[in-house]
């Protein structure tokens, strides 16, 4: 019988998408690819988490192919190299469900740059491809 390892504290911490699970049992297993965001917003709340751990490569990766632009992954580290992501809150979603091949999460996400407080209000679109979600854009 394999040992199971004790779990680390990011793993026991609350998960920054504020979904009040621990991050090992919310964001982090569709992070290390071992669970498939379900719906829109799962895969939006990994997004979120994912600039908090600074996971480039799963951004990039959960960008729709028709709206990944060259240079996503550069436009990216500049935002983590600026930003640092305090609070989300999901204000309303559609569509997106276990069954739906589209959905939109409507989230507000609180940031500082230069210990100053702004807040990102969007309407995210994703939509599948090849039976997984992935980010299509969104209007602020």
């Amino acid at each position: 019988m394999k040992e199971k390892s004790k779990p680390t504290e990011r793993e026991e911490s609350l998960c920054p998408c504020k979904s009040q699970k621990s991050y090992g049992e919310c964001c982090m297993p569709i992070h290390y690819l071992k669970k498939k965001p379900e719906t829109a917003e799962q895969l939006m709340r990994a997004r979120y988490s994912a600039y908090f751990f600074r996971r480039i490569d799963f951004l990039v990766d959960t960008t729709h192919p028709e709206t990944r632009e060259p240079g996503l992954r550069e436009s990216i580290m500049d935002t983590m190299n600026q930003v640092s992501w305090s609070f989300l809150k999901v204000l309303s979603t559609s569509g997106g469900g276990k069954d739906d091949k589209t959905g939109k999460v409507e989230f507000v996400a609180d940031y500082y740059v230069n210990g100053e407080v702004f807040e990102h209000h969007e309407r995210s679109r994703f939509k599948r491809f090849k039976g997984n979600w992935k980010y299509l854009d969104g209007k602020q």
